[in-house]
């Protein structure tokens, strides 16, 4: 039985007033998983633009499609039909060395469990990425962009949560990337902390400049986006473009 023909999306692929070529560009993505019961499709034909300096809050249900269009962006997966580009080189066909040197050399992850060494202090957990980046930022200037100056030397096991997802963030951001991919990166935690997480995720595409992409279940959030995307069923439904982002202590929680 063929597939069914992906129905038409909001319109994403508009530029941003100041003329910006996107970084990422999807056309028509599709991502399909086979098991036993059959097929899954997590993706049915996404089209999107992003552009550098962007914070775009990917919102929806669990099962929309967010995570695995992050990890297509992110070169942790490969589409199924479809074309994806980064700065017009194809990613949906790549082979797995220029996925490795992709994620490595312009792509931060934040997901919602923090992954810290537990026997290295944060400095040290920095410093993993650090030494093998090309340009990076020393652990002690991405530890300070997220207000963890005097906890440089402490352990997982002596830092609040909030504070170890922060350490992910500054490990994330050390290497400079073009693209900062963050997964519910608020999801572990309670109202307040989070508040603090996604102040140094503000923080960070504010003074970096870089494209910064949040997954999302949490409509709060999305005032602090300069974009919205919604996603429900593999497809994209709406598409909104804040007039002027929110500061996070500013949202209504």
């Amino acid at each position: 039985m063929p597939a069914a023909t992906p129905e038409p999306q909001p319109n994403s692929s508009s530029p941003p007033e100041d003329g910006r070529k996107p970084l990422f560009s999807a056309r028509g993505l599709e991502k399909v998983y086979t098991s036993g019961a059959g097929e899954v499709r997590a993706l049915n034909g996404v089209d999107l633009d992003l552009y550098p300096g962007e914070l775009v809050v990917l919102l929806g249900a669990s099962g929309s499609g967010k995570s695995t269009l992050l990890n297509n962006l992110g070169g942790l997966d490969l589409p199924s039909a479809g074309t994806l580009t980064y700065q017009g080189r194809d990613l949906a066909h790549a082979d797995e060395d220029t996925l490795t040197r992709f994620r490595r050399d312009s792509v931060g992850f934040v997901f919602q469990f923090y992954n810290l060494i537990p026997s290295l202090t944060a400095r040290e957990n920095v410093a993993l990425i650090t030494e093998i980046a090309r340009n990076p930022m020393t652990p002690e200037a991405a530890l300070a962009l997220v207000d963890l100056a005097d906890r440089m030397d402490h352990f997982p096991s002596q830092m609040s949560g909030g504070q170890q997802q922060r350490v992910a963030i500054a490990r994330a951001i050390a290497k400079r990337p073009e693209v900062l991919l963050c997964d519910e990166p608020t999801g572990a935690l309670d109202v307040k902390t989070g508040i603090t997480v996604l102040e140094a995720i503000e923080h960070v595409n504010r003074n970096l400049g870089t494209l910064t992409v949040l997954i999302t279940h949490n409509a709060t959030i999305a005032d602090m986006a300069d974009r919205v995307v919604r996603l429900s069923d593999g497809k994209i439904v709406d598409i909104q473009r804040n007039p002027n982002r929110r500061s996070v202590r500013s949202l209504v929680w």
